[in-house]
């Protein structure tokens, strides 16, 4: 047990900052909606096809080369159109533009979110990230172990009840086995996203790890070059034709030579906020070269792609969200207080000597 403590101790001295600028982090992005301040963005989603398609055709006419564009959805009603080295623009639903910007630097949401989910570093970072939610798992984990030693002095506290290190560890104890099932779901779901062997894991007992594999694997299309008009109209069209309920998410055009032009959409069941129903259209010509429905993938790829909707709150509406917001609060003041504790609060030499002197044998 003495061992498990000491491993505690050092996992939240040496990562507790990272993960509470995670938990912070995280939380403000909860509630994205609530402050991006574009206007427009609260207009109600207009979801007939024809108006779609004109927006569409009008977005991706506009110079610079558009690369793509996230549709506008229930209760964020702006399209958000990518181009290259980070640029972008926010579009109302008729394809007038509302905001741009040259690079993520000149939105906080997109900065902030590159932040939460790459540290600014790419992959790089995304593994760094995903490093400490297993780092995190096992700080929760043997915090609830440790806890159990120490269970009937247990007193909730919202804040410890003074700035001394005997006070703080107290609240850190306390505080952290109240909130571990929510710090649980957000760490299991968030290295789910980036370590992909350990989400197969979590989904195992859902069916068969290489069936869930193989439903999850893109399937490989040959396109022509992209058209120097593609037909938007007939793309938008075939989509609703095949997934009527379905709602248009993201329209993606070929990234490399030889890759065809994509349309995610969204079904009613699916819990993904961007859905994972795909068509593939050829980019020379139009023709639909292939389809995905989400909803006929293996059971273990479905709970998967629950993961980031259970992590980014897009489920569960508002009191879900603000169960998520105590989760992040709560990382970010656990992890803090752990950092502030360890390098800064501990024990002088003298006093621990003592302590261990007067210590039973």
């Amino acid at each position: 047990m003495k061992l498990l403590d000491t491993l505690h101790r050092w996992t939240g001295g040496l990562i507790g900052l990272l993960l509470a600028l995670l938990g912070l982090s995280g939380t403000i992005l909860l509630h994205k909606d609530a402050w991006i301040g574009v206007p427009h963005a609260g207009d109600p989603l207009r979801a007939d096809l024809a108006g779609i398609t004109a927006a569409t055709e009008r977005i991706m006419a506009l110079p610079g080369a558009p690369q793509g564009i996230i549709y506008a959805r229930d209760g964020f009603g702006l399209h958000q159109v990518r181009f290259g080295e980070g640029a972008g623009l926010y579009a109302d639903q008729s394809g007038e533009i509302a905001a741009r910007w040259a690079s993520q630097w000149g939105r906080p949401e997109l900065w902030l979110f590159d932040f939460h989910h790459h540290l600014f570093a790419g992959d790089s970072g995304e593994w760094v990230i995903g490093i400490a939610g297993l780092c995190g798992l096992f700080f929760v984990i043997s915090g609830v172990i440790l806890w159990w030693r120490t269970r009937a002095t247990f007193r909730p506290r919202l804040w410890p009840r003074r700035m001394s290190r005997p006070a703080i560890v107290t609240h850190h104890r306390d505080l952290g086995i109240v909130v571990a099932p929510l710090l649980l779901l957000s760490l299991v779901t968030g290295t789910m996203m980036i370590f992909r062997p350990f989400a197969m894991g979590v989904v195992a007992p859902f069916g068969p790890v290489a069936e869930t594999v193989k439903s999850m694997e893109p399937p490989q299309y040959e396109s022509g070059p992209l058209a120097a008009k593609p037909g938007y109209a007939a793309m938008l069209a075939e989509a609703h034709r095949r997934f009527p309920a379905a709602e248009f998410r993201i329209l993606s055009l070929p990234r490399g030579a030889g890759d065809p032009i994509s349309l995610r959409m969204r079904q009613p069941a699916e819990w993904l906020p961007n859905g994972r129903t795909t068509l593939w259209f050829d980019a020379a010509t139009g023709r639909l070269l292939g389809a995905r429905d989400a909803l006929a993938m293996a059971p273990g790829a479905q709970a998967f792609n629950k993961a980031y909707p259970l992590h980014a709150g897009k489920v569960g509406g508002l009191p879900y969200r603000l169960l998520l917001t105590v989760s992040g609060l709560s990382l970010t003041m656990l992890g803090s207080f752990a950092v502030w504790t360890f390098w800064f609060r501990r024990p002088k030499p003298a006093k621990r000597q003592a302590k261990a002197a007067l210590a039973p044998s």
